[in-house]
């Protein structure tokens, strides 16, 4: 009678699944530090990405709400001339460009400082300036009010001054609920306004404004504008800006510099880019030294389970079961990393966009690309140990039980 053929060994997938976990639960901390070197890999490129696009989209609603139509305009310095000045009529002239929709200008006032107080130098604060503003720098700038208003056609010529945020901070005025004055020149000033920060013109947060009137009625200074704030048609901002400085200084147009402030935001985004970059390449080298972590494990995993993998081949395991065990094993190590990598790249973002006030954005394909790199770094880092335990000889293996 002959006998019947044996059917061949077969290995379903949940039987796989749960092999593949026999290695890790019995090698608890091993498989934690192992998965640990993936998980801060795909967490820091999972982080870095998440925190780029949060920047940039929190970088986008400022350029929206502040506009990347204002020009500022102000002495340059000539070839063979020396330091420039822009004319009287600068501001005058800049309005006959048919696509300037508002201009509004700022002069320095050297011969002033800002004071507490008039018991000079007690009381003094060093590092904000004096400068004498239009009624409608504000509006040109699109700034807003932290507490009380800005000069206004009722106040050209009274002694009344606006402080910038900081220079607020530094004198210690935090609000105007009750009358306060600061010593500007040899001048009591009433303070009417606090701005808000101005993130297009900084350099207005460190000073006290007051009128062109004011500023030649009780601080006696003879005032040339020192910046020229323009707003424009944002479809013809090129074209402005490359006729503005023939149009302020007919006679030295190369004294006159032109730019646009806006552009300073987006050089931060860039040189922020750079940094991602940098760190994008340091978590690959986090995932590198992961993925060899795993291979050493399994590698590691196969010489002590010799007898294991002895004894299943006996029992009717094939070559095949055998790889897809430990490349099974592989892959869940990588993927538990890559999931805990994803949930701690997430929370990074979040935690420093509340930081930062920032709306919170994770690109979906720093999520979906976390896992599918993790599995593929394990997969690649377990191959070597699957083929080695594949080949592992069960008579050679059994003799080491």
């Amino acid at each position: 009678m002959t006998p019947e053929p044996i059917a061949p060994s077969k290995l379903a997938a949940a039987d796989a699944f749960r092999a593949a976990g026999i290695g890790l639960r019995t090698r608890r901390l091993r498989s934690i530090l192992s998965a640990l070197g993936i998980m801060i890999g795909i967490g820091a490129m999972v982080a870095v990405l998440g925190l780029s696009e949060s920047s940039k989209s929190d970088l986008i609603a400022q350029l929206d709400r502040l506009g990347t139509n204002m020009l500022q305009v102000q002495a340059g310095t000539g070839i063979g001339l020396g330091p420039g000045e822009l004319p009287d009529t600068a501001p005058a002239m800049v309005t006959r460009i048919d696509p300037v929709e508002t201009v509004a200008a700022i002069a320095d006032i050297d011969s002033a400082r800002v004071y507490k107080n008039d018991l000079v130098p007690e009381g003094q604060t060093g590092g904000l300036s004096v400068l004498a503003a239009e009624t409608n720098l504000l509006q040109t700038l699109q700034g807003s009010m932290a507490d009380g208003f800005f000069l206004d056609e009722a106040t050209p010529d009274y002694p009344v001054t606006v402080l910038g945020s900081v220079a607020a901070e530094r004198l210690g005025i935090r609000n105007l609920d009750t009358p306060t004055a600061v010593w500007l020149g040899d001048e009591w000033f009433s303070v009417v306004g606090i701005m808000d920060s101005l993130e297009l013109s900084p350099n207005l947060d460190r000073a006290a404004l007051v009128s062109f009137g004011a500023a030649e009625t009780y601080l006696e200074e003879d005032l040339v504008p020192s910046i020229i704030y323009v707003r424009t048609d944002p479809a013809h901002i090129d074209e402005v800006r490359n006729v503005m400085p023939a149009t302020v200084n007919p006679e030295n147009p190369d004294q006159v510099e032109v730019t646009r402030p806006s552009d300073a935001l987006e050089a931060r985004e860039a040189a922020e880019s750079t940094l991602t970059n940098l760190f994008l390449g340091l978590g690959a080298v986090a995932l590198l030294v992961g993925g060899v972590g795993i291979a050493n494990v399994m590698v590691i995993s196969v010489l002590e389970r010799r007898g294991e993998i002895g004894l299943r081949r006996a029992l009717g395991a094939t070559r095949g079961h055998i790889s897809i065990q430990f490349l099974g094993e592989s892959l869940l190590l990588a993927g538990i990393g890559g999931f805990a990598g994803v949930l701690l790249g997430a929370a990074v973002t979040a935690g420093w966009s509340a930081i930062q006030g920032w709306g919170v954005l994770i690109p979906p394909v720093a999520i979906i690309g976390g896992i599918v790199v993790a599995m593929l770094i394990g997969a690649i880092a377990g191959l070597y140990p699957a083929m080695r335990a594949a080949r592992v000889s069960p008579t050679e293996a059994l003799r080491t039980l």
